[in-house]
């Protein structure tokens, strides 16, 4: 089976579980998931499956879009609700003073292209080992901070301890990170309580499947299928173009060929009708295209 699948990831499993459990559902084992979800996160999580794995260092700087709660009185280790505190809750003292505009005005700084110090317990890696395996075992965790672009974030409520909000935040950046930061700003603490990804770069909560609806399928690869993005949706910044069949012949044995696509962008996706993806070309002159990237 080859195509991308947009599944609404339910708390309590990671990526890798979901992983699992859709190669029990569909019978494909060639799968990856685009861009790891914390097993306390729900939402958007795609998913290629077969050659179409092939296409997942095209999809590697998709900004992702969230919505969540964070807690404010204390921070954890892990910098969620699933870690350990690291102190004793302060909410009670934080709520006498701190009202929604100040938590506002903190949030303002976490705009644009910063600098972001990962969390001790993540999937980095640390001379090839993850930086949570060497914090689960109590060892030094000595993370380089990591430039992030953050498109926004909203302060949309504020009940309680518990303040909700939006963000948009670029590949490789951690939400987790921005709370804990946001609590170290506001002198209180805080963790993130809840996340939800609502979009990972074109994909959407409107095209995410929950996973009872794929339960339903098993077996039925037709209407698993049926369920997988349009490829010509794929990659919407790649131009699509219909080779021929000898642009086609040649693109397939790594070949130049010319295509009858005429705008400026450098990439084009090539088909063999309506849905058979081809493959990635590179624009060389014109209409002139060199295969970067053949799926069959």
């Amino acid at each position: 089976m080859n195509g991308l699948l947009v599944i609404d990831k339910p708390g309590g499993m990671t990526s890798h579980d979901v992983v699992d459990w859709l190669r029990r559902i569909t019978g494909e084992q060639s799968i990856g998931h685009l861009g790891t979800l914390d097993p306390m996160a729900t939402g958007v999580l795609p998913l290629l499956m077969g050659k179409f794995t092939r296409l997942a260092q095209y999809f590697l700087s998709a900004e992702k879009s969230y919505m969540g709660n964070i807690r404010l009185g204390f921070a954890t280790d892990t910098y969620d609700a699933e870690g350990e505190p690291s102190g004793p809750d302060r909410w009670p003292e934080a709520a006498k003073s701190l009202k929604l505009s100040q938590i506002q005005a903190a949030a303002l700084r976490f705009q644009g292209e910063l600098e972001q110090q990962p969390p001790p317990f993540s999937a980095k890696k640390i001379d090839g080992k993850h930086a949570y395996k060497l914090a689960r075992e109590g060892k030094p965790v000595p993370l380089k901070p990591a430039c992030v672009r953050i498109g926004a974030f909203v302060i949309e409520s504020f009940e309680g301890p518990e303040v909700s909000f939006t963000i948009d935040i670029s590949s490789g950046g951690y939400v987790r990170s921005v709370a804990h930061e946001l609590g170290c700003d506001l002198g209180c603490g805080a963790h993130l309580s809840r996340l939800r990804r609502t979009r990972a770069g074109p994909f959407t909560l409107a095209l995410a499947h929950a996973p009872e609806e794929l339960e339903a399928l098993a077996g039925d690869s037709t209407a698993l299928e049926a369920l997988f993005v349009h490829p010509r949706n794929l990659l919407p910044e790649m131009p699509a173009v219909t080779g021929d069949a000898q642009a086609l012949g040649r693109f397939r044995n790594g070949a130049q060929a010319n295509l009858a696509e005429f705008s400026a962008a450098p990439l084009v996706k090539v088909f063999a009708g309506p849905r058979e993806l081809v493959g990635i070309a590179r624009r060389v002159a014109g209409t002139l295209f060199q295969p970067v990237l053949v799926l069959g």
